[in-house]
């Protein structure tokens, strides 16, 4: 592996991402990394507890630009089997047998909030910024839109599909995307308590209370979240590039993901026994 660092420490394994020098962004090598390193951590009888770091001054700056360049000329059958193994990272992620902390040590943009909603806990510093800039460019996020919109839930993630809007860590953790925000000295210790207390856990209780959570959703948001493009296909699109995006049909594209019907600016229950996590 080239783009990860992997250290096991005990129980411990943590999963760094190592290109500071283009902010930690992802591409398909990247993206098969990530998927075998968790893949791996979920097989193995000695790990216990997964922290996702990375180096530099940012968390992850979404999908690697060169890529997103080549992307533009992909095929359709091309774009679909790329965005497939995108979703099965984030997919095998979300599902994995052990506890998983995402240590935010700066910024988090696009499709790095992926990697953070996909983790169990997030714990970031007080300076981290975070963006869904998807909208910008005339995309929809749709494949890391399952995960956050059950992260902050969605309503919040209506707002910052549509706006673009950077929001600061303390904003993160007051709608719930991080569960903790320090200094930056503090980042470690902090994690490192949340380790502790994991890795102390029983494993066979803390393994039927991630299954009940990863059941919480119902067969309807697995098959969702399962699906190579999150429910709606995310890439350049001739009318994206011509648009810059429209925001009545990202909203609809968001509400579908969530469950919801979308009727003008109000979203109304596709089941009305189900209610927004």
């Amino acid at each position: 592996m080239t783009a990860l660092t992997l250290t096991h420490t005990g129980a411990l394994l943590t999963i760094t991402l190592s290109r500071p020098e283009v902010r930690n962004a992802f591409n398909d090598e990247v993206i098969a990394e990530i998927t075998q390193a968790f893949q791996t951590a979920a097989a193995s009888a000695e790990v216990r507890a997964v922290v996702l770091a990375a180096e530099g001054p940012a968390f992850c700056a979404g999908a690697d630009l060169h890529w997103m360049h080549r992307m533009a000329d992909y095929t359709r059958a091309e774009n679909l089997l790329d965005a497939a193994k995108l979703a099965e990272m984030l997919r095998v992620m979300y599902a994995c047998p052990k506890p998983t902390i995402a240590r935010i040590q700066g910024d988090v943009v696009a499709g790095g909030m992926g990697l953070v909603a996909a983790c169990d806990m997030a714990v970031a510093v007080d300076t981290a910024g975070f963006c869904l800039s998807e909208v910008k460019l005339g995309l929809i996020p749709a494949t890391i839109s399952p995960y956050v919109i059950r992260a902050m839930g969605a309503r919040a993630a209506h707002r910052y599909f549509l706006t673009a809007e950077r929001f600061s860590a303390q904003e993160a953790h007051r709608i719930g995307f991080v569960h903790e925000v320090v200094p930056a000295e503090q980042l470690d210790a902090k994690v490192a308590e949340l380790v502790k207390a994991l890795v102390n856990a029983q494993p066979e209780r803390r393994a039927q209370l991630q299954r009940a959570g990863a059941d919480r959703g119902g067969a309807r948001d697995r098959r969702r979240l399962d699906r190579p493009d999150g429910g709606r296909h995310c890439r350049h699109t001739q009318q994206h590039r011509r648009t810059g995006g429209r925001a009545v049909l990202f909203a609809k594209a968001q509400a579908e993901l969530a469950g919801l019907n979308f009727r003008g600016k109000h979203y109304v229950h596709q089941n009305p026994d189900r209610q927004p996590q």
